[in-house]
C-alpha cells in the first residue's frame, strides 16, 4: 500500500533539489503544508513577508499543475501535524532542516513529540556543508573564513542537485486549509509596486536568473562585482534566502560553466562560489553561537558605548545623510527590498563607526526593508563591518563613503539613478554636492571629526 507523508514546507518552495520532498514522493501520496506560525522576535519582516506571498503563489500554481496542491494551515506547528498526521492517517512527517536557534527548539521538540504517531526525517535541503561537519583540527567551530572555506573545499563535494519528484500522489482524502490571503503577508497600503516591477518570483524565475547570469555576466564578475551601477552580481540572493532555488543547484551550475569554460570563467566563476561558501560560514556562526543573532559575538562589544541618536537614524534609513552613495543605496533598498553588498557595507560603516550607532539597529531596518533577509548573512555582515563578529573587520577599517563613492560609482551613475536631487550635477559635484542644491541635506558627520571619535570608542574596546 503506498503511504501518505506529510512535507512541511517553510524557505524551500521549490520543486526540484528538495529532498524532504523527493523523498516523500517515493513513499507515496504526498501533502505538502505551508504553516503560518506565531510571531517570533526575528519573524519575517515586512519586505520579506511580500517576498514569501508571492513564492507561495507560484509554488502552489507548480503543485496544482502536476495535480497535488499546497495546503495551507495556521498555528503551532506541534498543534497543526499532530492534528494533521491524525486526520489524513499519514505515517511519516518530513521537513529539511533549518538553522535560526528559535526553528531548531521547535523542530528539535517535534521531533519528539510526533515520533510516537509516525516516522519523523529531516533533511538537507538548505546548505552545502551542514555546520556539525565542519570543525578545526581541535575539534571548535571556525572563527575565520579562510580556513573555514579551506576545510569546506577539503569535504566531498556537495552532491548533485535532486530532480523535481516525478509524481507527486495527492491524498485520498479533501483537505481543509487557509488561503493565501488569509496570512496578510502582503501590506494594506501598497508600497511594493516597484518591487514588482524589479522581480520575478518562484523557482522557475529563479532558474532562468541563474542561466542568465551564467551566461551573460558570470565571467566578468571579478572584475564587476564591486560596482553598483553594473549588472555584474547574479542578484540570486533572495531566491536563495526564499529556499526557491538550491544552494547545490547553484553550486553545480557554476562549476560546470568552469568545465564548459574552463580559463574563460574560472577566475570569476570561483571568486562567485566564495560568496556561497561566505553563506555557509554564517550558518556555522549561527549554528554554533546563536546568541550572536542579538548580542555581540566578541564579548567585550558589550560594553561598546555606541550612540543613541533617532534623528540621525530616522536620516539613514530614509537615505538622507548627505552622503549620496549611501544615500542611493538606502533608496534603493527601500524601492526594490534590495542593496548592492559593496553599498551595504558602506551604508553600514556608516552607521556603526562614523555615528557610532549599535549594528542592532541597523540590522533591525536590514531585517524588514531586505527581499533577501537571512538571520545568518544579516547577522555575520553587520557584526563584521561593526568590529563585534567572527572574521571581523578591524576596528581601524572605517569605509570613508566619499571615497567609496568615487571609486566605485566614479561617473555617478548609480548615485544619479537613486537621488534625484543630485541627477542633474556632473563630475565630483555628484559625490560632494554643493551647499546650493537646496533640496538635498547637508552630511550628518564632518568625516575627520567622526573617524577620530569611532577610532577612541574602538580603541577603548580594545584595550
Amino acid at each position: 500500500m503506498p503511504e501518505t507523508t506529510i512535507v512541511w514546507l517553510r524557505r524551500d518552495l521549490r520543486l526540484a533539489d528538495n529532498p524532504a520532498l523527493h523523498a516523500a514522493a517515493q513513499r507515496g501520496c504526498v501533502i505538502p503544508v505551508y504553516i503560518d506560525e506565531p510571531r517570533t522576535r526575528w519573524s519575517l519582516g515586512a519586505a520579506s513577508r511580500y517576498w514569501l506571498h508571492q513564492s507561495l503563489s507560484a509554488f502552489g500554481a507548480a503543485l496544482a499543475a502536476r495535480g497535488n496542491r499546497l495546503l495551507i494551515r495556521r498555528g503551532v506547528p506541534r498543534a497543526v501535524l499532530t492534528e494533521l498526521v491524525a486526520e489524513t492517517g499519514a505515517t511519516a512527517v518530513y521537513w529539511n532542516r533549518r538553522y535560526e536557534p528559535d526553528g531548531i527548539a521547535c523542530d528539535t521538540a517535534l521531533k519528539e513529540s510526533l515520533a510516537a504517531a509516525c516516522t519523523v526525517r529531516s533533511f538537507n535541503g538548505h546548505l552545502l556543508f551542514e555546520p556539525p561537519r565542519i570543525a578545526t583540527a581541535a575539534g571548535t567551530p571556525f572563527r575565520v573564513f579562510t580556513p573555514f572555506s579551506r576545510a569546506c573545499l577539503a569535504q566531498d563535494p556537495p552532491p548533485q542537485p535532486l530532480p523535481e519528484p516525478a509524481r507527486m500522489a495527492p491524498p485520498p482524502m479533501a483537505l481543509s486549509g487557509a488561503t493565501l490571503e488569509d496570512l496578510e503577508l502582503e501590506p494594506d497600503i501598497d508600497w511594493a509596486a516597484e518591487i514588482r516591477n524589479t522581480w520575478q518570483f518562484g523557482e522557475a524565475a529563479a532558474i532562468a536568473r541563474l542561466d542568465d547570469y551564467i551566461e551573460q555576466a558570470l565571467a566578468g564578475y571579478a572584475l564587476s562585482r564591486d560596482y553598483p551601477a553594473q549588472a555584474g552580481v547574479s542578484c540570486l540572493s533572495p531566491y536563495l534566502a526564499h529556499g526557491e532555488i538550491s544552494v547545490r543547484t547553484a553550486w553545480h551550475a557554476v562549476q560546470a560553466a568552469i568545465v564548459a569554460a574552463g580559463v574563460a570563467v574560472e577566475d570569476a566563476a570561483r571568486a562567485w562560489l566564495r560568496q556561497l561558501l561566505w553563506r555557509e560560514f554564517a550558518y556555522h556562526l549561527l549554528y554554533h553561537f546563536p546568541h550572536s543573532v542579538d548580542a555581540p559575538l566578541r564579548e567585550a562589544f558589550a560594553g561598546m558605548a555606541w550612540v543613541e541618536d533617532p534623528h540621525d537614524l530616522r536620516a539613514w534609513t530614509r537615505g538622507m545623510t548627505g552622503f549620496p552613495l549611501v544615500d542611493a543605496g538606502m533608496r534603493e533598498l527601500w524601492h526594490t527590498g534590495y542593496m548592492h553588498n559593496r553599498v551595504r557595507m558602506v551604508a553600514a560603516s556608516l552607521l556603526c563607526k562614523q555615528l557610532g550607532m549599535n549594528w542592532l539597529a541597523g540590522a533591525r531596518w536590514f531585517w524588514d526593508t531586505l527581499v533577501d533577509a537571512d538571520l545568518a548573512n544579516n547577522t555575520l555582515g553587520w557584526q563584521w563591518v561593526a568590529g563585534c563578529g567572527a572574521d571581523a573587520a578591524p576596528y581601524f577599517r572605517i569605509f570613508n563613503p566619499l571615497t567609496q563613492s568615487r571609486k566605485f560609482d566614479a561617473d555617478g551613475a548609480y548615485i544619479r539613478n537613486w537621488v534625484a536631487e543630485l541627477a542633474a550635477l556632473d563630475g565630483d559635484a555628484v559625490h560632494r554636492p554643493p551647499a546650493s542644491v537646496m533640496d538635498y541635506p547637508r552630511p550628518l558627520v564632518d568625516l575627520a571629526v567622526a573617524r577620530e571619535a569611532a577610532l577612541a570608542r574602538y580603541a577603548a574596546i580594545k584595550r
